[in-house]
């Protein structure tokens, strides 16, 4: 494992960088796989359970959360953010606050050479497929098909893949 490491950074112990990453300052990285060649800006936060392929690129400000894969060639823009719980709570019905036990993690996967544009958010449980564009701001809540591009909230097919 070889990584070239910039400024401030928390890396837990449990995490597994591939050959020749790179992590730019501020970023907070636990119990998550991170492939060969991957860049991660600054500010962005991956969380246990998340696998970056090898290639990807992780612009600042994202975050990627439990149960998100993205596949080898993945751009993520600046701001992005995954969800993983469509229906969030705070507390159980009976008051008390929720542990991991009171919840399921829905699971996302971005295939290979998807671009995930800035400042979208993606919901859990869809895929997004290999080479797909979601444009920035967009609010993707379902399925996007390989080769399509999509935009706007929800986000929606704008250019769809040609049948060749």
């Amino acid at each position: 494992m070889t990584a070239c490491v910039a400024g401030h950074q928390l890396i837990a112990p449990d995490v597994k960088l591939g050959r020749d990453v790179q992590i730019y300052g501020f970023v907070n990285l636990y119990g998550c796989e991170i492939g060969d060649e991957t860049r991660i800006g600054s500010f962005v936060e991956i969380q246990k359970g998340a696998k970056v392929g090898s290639r990807c690129k992780i612009s600042s400000h994202s975050f990627i959360c439990e149960g998100v894969v993205l596949e080898a060639g993945v751009f993520v823009g600046h701001g992005v953010t995954f969800i993983n719980d469509r229906y969030p709570k705070a507390t159980t019905s009976a008051g008390e606050l929720q542990t991991e036990a009171d919840w399921t993690c829905q699971r996302t996967l971005v295939k290979r050479g998807a671009s995930i544009g800035s400042g979208a958010t993606l919901l859990g449980g869809i895929t997004v497929g290999e080479n797909a564009i979601v444009g920035a701001g967009s609010v993707v809540t379902r399925d996007v098909a390989a080769g399509a591009t999509v935009a706007g909230n929800p986000a929606r097919v704008i250019s769809a893949p040609s049948l060749i």
